[in-house]
Order: C-alpha cells, then structure tokens, then sequence
C-alpha cells in the first residue's frame, strides 16, 4: 500500500514527511486570500533538517526555562500568514510565514522565548482529556477553530476539528499574554540574549493591523496585543544590559539555511532557479537547485546536483535523505533504500528519517525488509507518536509479517489519536482477541480502549 505524497509541486512534497490537515486549518475569517503556493491547503511541514536547526537556536531557552530541548516538539505549518502557537503539551507550532519574514535570528528566538513562557505558565491551548492524544493535523485545525472564534468574537461558537469531539478551547487573556512577555523577556536575559527581535516582531505586527479594524494576523487574534505590552517590551530593551548582544554564533547561518529551503519548497521552482542560477556554485545555491529541479521534476538534472553535494559533504544526512526523496517519490523506490539508509547511519537519532526510510522498505515488498521496517518505525513511534502516517505503516508492516493483534493495536493507536471512538474501540477490542493476555501489547489494548470510551461520540 502506498503512502507517496501528493501531485507534483504540491507541499506534500517536503521530504516525505508532510501530513495533510483539515480544510479549515489556519484560514482564519477575513485573514485574506490564499496564495497560489497554498492552493493544495495548509499543511505540516515535517523536516529533521529544518526541525533540529530551530531546536539548535531554540535550546538556552528552554534550559533556562527548565524544559528538555529534546522533549519539545517543533511543527512548522505551512502558511503565509505571521502565527505561532503551542498545543498539545510541550510542542511548539510556527508558521512559515514566520520564519521566511524572519529579519534576525533574535526575532524567530524572540517569538520561541514568548510561546515558552506560556508552556512554562500552563497557559497551554487545551480542551478535554482528548487533546493529549490529538494528531499534529487536528491541532492545527483545533486552533484553526479557534482562531475563526476570536476573530468573530464568539467564545461559545467554536468548532470542534471533525472526530475529535472537543467542543472547548481556551484563548489565551491579556494577562497570560503579559506573563508570557515577562517570561520570555526573563529568559533572554538569563541566556545572554536580546528581547530586540521580539519587539521588532510586535512593531512589525502592529505595522500590519488595519485602522478602526480586526487585526489581520492570527498571531494577534489569539495573542491580543496591546499598546501596554509593546511599550512594556521596549522599556525592556531601553534597560536591559543584553539589548545588543549579537546572535550567537552560528545562528545566522542556521536561519540563513531555513529559509533558503522553506523558499526551495514552498516557491515555483522557477522562482527558486532564478535566484540560484547554476552559475552560482555556492552551496546554498546548489542545494536550492537540487529542491527546484526535482520539483519540476528535471530527476536527472536534480540528482546531478544532490550528488555533488553528497561527494563534498559525505557527512551531511539531509543531502541523502534528499537524494532519497526524488527516486522514492518518481517511483524508484529499491533504488530510494540506500541513500535513506546512509542518512539514517549518519543522523541515528532523528525518527522522521527512519519512518523514511521504513516506508521504503515496505513499499519494496521483500519480506526481509519489512522485518526491518518494524524495527525502526516501533522505534519511530516512541518519539513520533503523533505521527499517524507512522501508526498506519506500521500496521501494514504487522499486518505483512502476520502479526494482525500488533496490526490492530497500531490501527486502535491510530485511530485513538485521530479521536474516532468507534474505530478506535473496534481496533483495540480486536487487538485484545488476537494477542496473548498478561502482555505489555494486551495491555495497551485495553488501556485504549478505556480511553477511547472517554471520546465524544
């Protein structure tokens, strides 16, 4: 069974690893009209690369604020709109309208720092016991809902992401909003970095707020941002010993590189290979190539440009796992397992390569691989649990190794996260009548199904 993203050029497209959201997900009443590069709907994107980058600037923030950098999720959602959000414990949103407007390193930093000290206040958006459990792609359409209910004023009107049966949700006040800034400001401070990027990112939202009129970004809807709390911030930066302390090093180069490939991906192709012609041989410039050319798709020409940059940086993961990506998605899928196994070698650690290169060995249809295809996503799926994709292949992967009580309990998985309680129950009363009591497997079976019986219908 195939799990390939969608058509050409859409936004499926980023590393194998997009999951589609729910239609109304971030289009916020009278935010304006959708670019042409969102057409194929609002997506998240999932990227080790792009991901491990933000976590790197993000990491004396959440030390300082007391949280494991490697316990906090990063999701970045594709759309153009200035938004950031975190859900669903310890996990950050950011939109990649976000990042792309981006001046400094310091203002991404800034932004991070703010949505911190709202998972260090508890001020997390939440509702039911359910949301614990939710899908990356239902919380997005969660906070989509209640973006539309702030913007139209309308806290008992919210709607609830179809299946998961939330039917409340929880804006975050003015009040939250000035613990927030406090927190973030102190762990600016505390990290030796400077508040400066925050306040530019609250000027640049108040630049765009129209006259007498509801604010256009999402980001001010569900954060209500006040003249009090701007001039807050900027007596901060006036005071503060850190307001002109430089990005640490690296960083730059770190966003430099995040918003050359969110461009290579998000972009027409034609827009990409213009601002990298090929008589830029710098590195940025061929790995922006390699994205563009794939995604007209010129394969050849794509695969010309990965494998110099696989020949010059033997060490780096991400050019393999691209080069991984292109045969995978044009249908060469024996000749997709090597590149995505050398990437996996090289980054041991990052689930989203291993659920790739899983994906492939299933696909390939050895019963060998699929072996292997187990291991890595039963261990994919102790970080990614979110991931639905990751629940279904490994249901298939049970169910072509004929274990069908395991395949069934990923499916009561799957199905849990996605709140349908009828599957879900159906899928775990399954599991509990294939697999052998008193084990861990029966176990969880059950314990879905308590749960699952707390969903609404």
């Amino acid at each position: 069974m195939s799990d390939r993203p969608g058509g050409r050029g859409s936004l499926r497209l980023l590393k194998c690893r997009v999951l589609a959201v729910a239609a109304v997900a971030l289009l916020l009443a009278g935010a304006g009209p959708r670019p042409a590069w969102s057409r194929a709907g609002d997506v998240i994107l999932r990227d080790t690369e792009i991901e491990n980058d933000i976590r790197t600037m993000a990491t004396p923030i959440w030390r300082v604020a007391g949280l494991d950098p490697q316990s906090v999720g990063i999701y970045i959602v594709s759309s153009p709109e200035l938004n950031s959000f975190v859900a669903g414990g310890q996990a950050v949103f950011i939109n990649s309208g976000l990042i792309e407007r981006a001046q400094t390193p310091n203002m991404l930093i800034g932004v991070i720092a703010h949505e911190t000290g709202h998972i260090a206040g508890g001020h997390i958006l939440r509702s039911l016991e359910a949301m614990k459990h939710a899908t990356v792609e239902q919380i997005v359409a969660m906070v989509a809902a209640l973006g539309a209910s702030v913007a139209a004023r309308n806290g008992d009107a919210l709607i609830a992401a179809q299946g998961v049966g939330l039917r409340s949700f929880m804006a975050f006040s003015v009040a939250q909003e000035a613990t927030a800034d406090h927190a973030a400001m102190n762990y600016l401070d505390r990290s030796g970095q400077s508040a400066r990027g925050l306040l530019k990112f609250f000027e640049l939202l108040q630049a765009d707020e129209p006259l007498g009129g509801d604010p256009l970004d999402p980001w001010a809807r569900t954060h209500p941002l006040t003249e009090d709390r701007v001039e807050y911030l900027r007596h901060h930066v006036e005071t503060s010993p850190y307001s002109n302390a430089p990005d640490p090093p690296g960083f730059t180069d770190l966003m430099k590189l995040i918003q050359i490939k969110l461009h290579a991906f998000l972009d027409d192709p034609s827009t990409t290979l213009r601002a990298y012609p090929a008589s830029d041989r710098s590195v940025d410039a061929r790995y922006a190539r390699a994205i563009a050319l794939y995604r007209i798709p010129r394969l050849d020409a794509a695969l010309a440009e990965v494998d110099g940059l696989i020949r010059d940086f033997p060490g780096n993961p991400y050019y393999r796992e691209l080069k991984g990506q292109m045969l995978f998605e044009n249908g060469r899928v024996r000749d997709a397992i090597a590149p995505y196994e050398d990437a996996v070698k090289l980054a041991p650690h990052a689930p989203l390569l291993r659920i790739s290169l899983a994906q492939a060995y299933i696909e390939n249809g050895d019963p060998a691989l699929n072996k292997r295809a187990l291991a890595y996503l039963d261990d994919a799926v102790r970080v990614e649990n979110r991931d639905g994709t990751a629940w279904r292949l490994l249901a298939i992967a049970y169910g072509r190794d004929n274990q069908l009580g395991m395949a069934a309990l990923s499916l009561a998985e799957r199905a849990l996260a996605d709140g349908k309680k009828k599957d879900a129950m159906e899928q775990a009363q399954r599991a509990k009548q294939l697999l052998k009591s008193n084990t861990a497997a029966y176990d969880r079976a059950v314990e879905i199904r308590r749960e699952a019986e707390q969903l609404d219908n």
